[in-house]
């Protein structure tokens, strides 16, 4: 189904922006109805099924994110639908539409819940509830609520339907969160964050909470219409809490926000002494406590916002198991790393940017000028044929070529870039109400992404980009580049969405915004929010003493002294490690381990090139970038640290960890 299908008995033509006759879509009215065009600025027209009378559609009020777009560059948009859909004409090849399933209200909070790592609330998980617990004593109010309201109603839907198993009632779900976080007072923020809260708040009760009160860390909201001051964004409280004490004047400042490059603000990551956290440098099992945060954290954002967050559920479908296009990410990687292993973006999307790239990034409407459509299907299948047996000539393919097989590619992806589950929260996002709220949201979702859709998007971004720095010779800036190539990642066709007129001019507008934040921010969306690490340590903690009482009735069976083996044990480390001093480990370099005297100046970056200067013969070709400075165990699994990290702060958050030099993990 066509995704310009419009209701019965009406039928969707064209799209006029610049008020000239130019039609931009084809009619699909039965019996040789023809397409009119109107002369009339950015007006719709449409013919009336069975008869002949043309009329004008009313028009409507817009939204917000209607009226951000100019509607000149428009054009841009409405001619790339026209060419993908003549681009799937000449492609003979159907792919089977994904069943998108209407989960009662119920099962999609169960489904919640389960994404959140939360299933054992309602039994369905054989864990101890007692983690979730724990879980729960490191969540913000607005993250609490959040949980709670899900827990509701899953609560009054299995009770409808009569489980057999126990339902917990949420209010005492609650009530053992609160007696833990009384029993447990100790949070994992640092020393420095809570002196700077207990400043402010005159009491340190609240810094003991899981629900701290964040309202005067909160720096002051900078207008969002003077782009050329930069404006912080605070990673150290939950996006939620903020949005809390700034919804009334956020609503107040809601305004027209025309989409270019001048009317979005230029945000700033703070530096942080702890060091900043990016995607890629955690361990794996902090990662999952990170997603799990990050769709908490998200659902409370939309939920202060009055925005619905609803997840979609794709039924599996049979879908090729082999070649390129229409492959499952997932499943063209594990093709790819047979070939060159370790590879994490799909060797096809690589080469195709890389031939576009060879081209010259200077040629003019690069992405927007469209490849011919018959050339286009016979290099499809051309590169089924010959890609993988390196007998592909890629000297017969031109840059426009290249360009339209690179969005042919995203479109014909079984499943959307963005993800089913995500599209309609990425969607969402223009909904909110300022431009600082949503590049939140779209931090979280890229968290919230599959690590191959995630990878895959950043190149495409980087690549976009690269583009956008040429655009005084190839005409393309990051509104004409945003509006190319929304419908791409957005039009997910084998979805069969079905959309009335109205709510394709919003998807269009709405999408190409959102389109042109991922490019202009993509450097801060890779970046894992202070607040959300640091309840993953405040997790780690509590889960360790856990073991640790387990550890001790062990030990008690056995009759073993522990008093003495713990005494033995302090005296062994502090002997080993002098106060204020820290011992590095680097296993693969010839200086295989180092003690270093913490100073309030010394950093990572200090620390390795440190054992680097004393590296010799082939080690010496170490650089900067080959090795990295990590922080493993005590409050963290394991952490690549960034250059401007300060190490003695560092310490005083996780006095128990092991610091260790070595290359980062393909």
């Amino acid at each position: 189904m066509n995704w310009l299908s419009s209701s019965p008995g009406v039928v969707l033509t064209a799209y006029h922006p610049s008020g000239k006759d130019q039609v931009v879509g084809e009619s699909h009215a039965k019996g040789g109805d023809q397409a009119t065009s109107s002369p009339r600025y950015g007006q719709y027209t449409i013919i009336q099924e069975n008869s002949t009378k043309v009329t004008e559609r009313p028009p409507f009020n817009r939204s917000s994110s209607q009226d951000s777009l100019d509607d000149v560059l428009m054009e841009d948009y409405w001619t790339e639908l026209e060419n993908i859909k003549r681009s799937n004409e000449n492609r003979q090849e159907s792919q089977e539409a994904v069943v998108v399933k209407e989960p009662d209200e119920g099962e999609l909070e169960e489904e919640w819940l389960k994404e959140a790592g939360l299933s054992n609330l309602f039994g369905e998980s054989p864990d101890d509830p007692q983690e979730s617990i724990a879980f729960l004593a490191t969540l913000t109010r607005t993250q609490a609520a959040a949980v709670q309201k899900r827990v509701e109603t899953v609560s009054q839907t299995l009770r409808k339907k009569n489980k057999q198993h126990h339902i917990p009632d949420v209010r005492d779900i609650f009530a053992q969160q609160r007696e833990a976080q009384e029993k447990s007072p100790g949070g994992s923020e640092s020393p420095s964050a809570r002196t700077k809260e207990n400043k402010c708040q005159g009491k340190d009760d609240q810094a003991s909470s899981g629900a701290v009160d964040n309202k005067e860390l909160i720096p002051p909201r900078v207008p969002e219409d003077a782009p050329a001051s930069e404006t912080d964004i605070n990673l150290e409280v939950s996006f939620a809490e903020q949005a809390v004490s700034q919804k009334e004047l956020s609503r107040e400042r809601m305004q027209k926000i025309r989409v270019n490059d001048a009317s979005l603000p230029s945000f700033r990551l703070p530096k942080d002494k702890t060091g900043t956290t990016r995607i890629g440098d955690l361990a794996p099992q902090d990662m999952k406590k990170v997603c799990h945060l990050a769709l908490i954290e998200l659902t409370a954002l939309y939920d202060v916002l009055g925005v619905e967050l609803k997840q979609q559920k794709a039924v599996k479908i049979k879908t090729k198991d082999s070649g390129l296009f229409g492959v499952p990410l997932t499943m063209l990687l594990e093709q790819d790393q047979r070939k060159a292993p370790g590879t994490r973006i799909p060797l096809i999307f690589q080469k195709l940017i890389s031939r576009i790239e060879e081209g010259g990034l200077e040629t003019e409407g690069l992405l927007r000028i469209p490849g011919a459509a018959m050339r286009i299907k016979n290099l499809c299948q051309e590169l089924e044929a010959k890609f993988y047996e390196g007998t592909f000539n890629w000297e017969s393919v031109k840059q426009h070529d290249a360009a339209s097989l690179l969005k042919l590619f995203l479109r014909e992806l079984p499943q959307p870039l963005l993800s089913v589950e995500y599209l309609k929260a990425f969607q969402a996002v223009q909904n909110l109400p300022t431009r600082k709220e949503q590049l939140q949201a779209l931090n979280l979702l890229v968290i919230l992404l599959p690590d191959a859709n995630r990878d895959t998007l950043k190149a495409l971004l980087e690549f976009l980009q690269r583009v956008i720095d040429n655009k005084e010779k190839n005409k393309m800036t990051v509104v004409n580049v945003a509006m190319v190539m929304a419908p791409n990642l957005f039009m997910c066709h084998t979805l069969g969405l079905k959309s009335s007129e109205h709510r394709e001019f919003e998807m269009a507008a709405g999408t190409a915004n959102v389109m042109h934040l991922l490019i202009k921010y993509q450097k801060l969306l890779w970046t894992i929010p202070k607040f959300i690490v640091n309840q993953v340590r405040k997790q780690n903690t509590e889960n360790q003493k856990k073991e640790r009482r387990a550890m001790k009735k062990l030990l008690k069976k056995m009759a073993y002294d522990r008093e003495k083996h713990e005494k033995q044990e302090k005296t062994t480390n502090e002997a080993d490690v002098p106060q204020g001093v820290i011992r590095v480990q680097a296993p693969h370099l010839s200086k295989v381990s180092m003690a270093i005297q913490l100073t309030e100046e010394l950093k990572a970056s200090d620390v390795l090139a440190r054992f680097l200067s004393q590296e010799s013969g082939v080690a010496q070709t170490l650089k900067k970038g080959d090795v990295f400075l990590y922080e493993i165990g005590g409050n963290i699994g394991e952490r690549c640290l960034d250059d401007d990290t300060y190490m003695k702060d560092l310490y005083q958050l996780n006095p128990n960890a092991e610091w260790v030099i070595k290359s980062k993990p393909q």
